[in-house]
């Protein structure tokens, strides 16, 4: 079973990963120390899920061994010496180094205080029994598992366990992870782990903001994380963030609808922008705060909440392509683009499209200097005639730089007539 799974480990990591790590091993064995695969990439491995999130683990000075692997395989070195940890950046891939570590918590929600320990006690640390595996790669025992707490079993099974009933206590956004994992492998946490998180759902408050945006940024790059956060709200996790926040049937429907309609460069912003559209504005500014997102997606959501209640109050007819470019215009072009699937109304989401995929792209030819040489008086005056430009321009009155200078003289004839 070990030189299978060794082999099995060599079959799945891509060449180039595979002969570092093999580097890595040779090292540790001249130094003394022992070295371990361990956590997600273990699992994944296990699961025939091919990966390069790579954590290693080393039972001895892991800042050592990185700098003495960074030298050799010419690797960018970035050490923590309070955590001894250390990542080591490759073109195509990142390795993360650690000490063999056990922790404790002072209070809930704290990062835990650290220092040394075994391999054993390093995976008792870890989240769920499926995570704290590690495979042994030191020459003479590779391939070895190291599986004291039954991660090999749940796995099997199909089972999300706690290690101890005070996980979710010690750091609730274990809690989010919990769900995460569950709806990826579609897996089941089994009954205690369960009960477990049930009670500790008021630990979510414990959390800071920057941890807890972190698990929602996770989640939001899942393959399905509608099927996260749809548990996540049966749950009552997700009303942990915002009460009025719902991952129901319309929401399933709208994230399916964005992957097949935008690529992955906006899909997480618009992803969010769909979460929290249907809160009113209070809500909207409640729910940023608690997670403290960066500026630029923060106007995305409020811009978004802003048009899905604004959108239905607009005009179904009538509408020229200069108002609803007017009505439009001051909103983020991602929130716009969430509209789109977020509207109810054919015909906003028309207006919507044409003003996506024409109307912000209209520009007028003549500057301000244009206009003044015309004869339009500096300040506002020029202004007032760039608007007026503009709108001509989208409802198609004005072709070329002629029209708009001929319409720049007629104004200007009107107004001194």
């Amino acid at each position: 079973m070990l030189p299978t799974l060794f082999r099995e480990t060599q079959r799945l990591l891509p060449p180039y990963l595979s002969s570092i790590i093999s580097l890595a091993a040779v090292q540790a064995q001249q130094l003394g120390f022992r070295l371990y695969l361990v956590g997600g990439v273990v699992r994944d491995l296990m699961l025939g899920r091919p990966t390069i999130d790579i954590d290693l683990v080393v039972d001895g000075d892991a800042l050592a061994l990185a700098q003495r692997l960074a030298n050799t395989s010419h690797a960018r070195l970035t050490s923590h010496a309070r955590f001894s940890t250390a990542r080591l950046s490759y073109p195509a891939f990142t390795l993360d180094l650690a000490m063999a570590r056990k922790e404790t918590y002072q209070r809930p929600g704290a990062l835990p205080a650290v220092r040394p320990g075994s391999i054993e006690e390093d995976l008792f640390r870890r989240d769920f029994t499926i995570n704290a595996m590690a495979i042994s790669l030191n020459p003479g025992s590779e391939g070895k598992l190291i599986d004291p707490y039954g991660g090999k079993p749940d796995l099997e099974a199909g089972v999300i366990r706690i290690l101890h009933p005070d996980s979710f206590s010690d750091d609730a956004t274990r809690i989010w992870r919990a769900i995460r994992y569950e709806q990826r492998l579609d897996f089941r946490m089994e009954r205690t782990t369960l009960h477990c998180l049930r009670r500790s759902l008021g630990m979510i408050d414990t959390i800071s903001a920057d941890r807890l945006r972190h698990e929602i940024d996770r989640v939001l790059k899942e393959e399905l994380p509608e099927k996260t956060l749809q548990r996540a709200w049966r749950l009552g996790v997700l009303q942990k963030l915002h009460p009025s926040l719902k991952a129901d049937r319309w929401l399933t429907a709208k994230y399916r609808l964005a992957r097949q309609t935008f690529n992955t460069n906006i899909l997480k912003t618009v992803y969010l922008a769909l979460l929290a559209c249907r809160l009113d504005p209070e809500e909207c500014d409640a729910f940023l705060s608690r997670l403290n997102f960066a500026s630029s997606v923060a106007r995305v959501l409020r811009d978004t909440v802003q048009l899905y209640q604004r959108c239905p109050n607009i005009p179904a007819k009538g509408l020229k392509p200069s108002r609803i470019h007017e009505l439009v215009s001051s909103y983020d072009v991602t929130a716009v683009n969430a509209m789109t699937l977020a509207t109810g109304s054919a015909t906003m989401r028309k207006r919507l499209r044409l003003y996506l995929d024409r109307l912000r792209r209209v520009r007028v030819s003549l500057s301000g200097r244009d206009l003044q040489a015309l004869g339009v008086p500096a300040g506002p005056p020029v202004g007032i005639m760039l608007h007026q430009l503009l709108a001509a321009r989208l409802d198609g009155k004005l072709k070329s730089r002629r029209d708009e200078e001929n319409y720049v003289r007629r104004r200007l004839a009107g107004l001194t007539s």
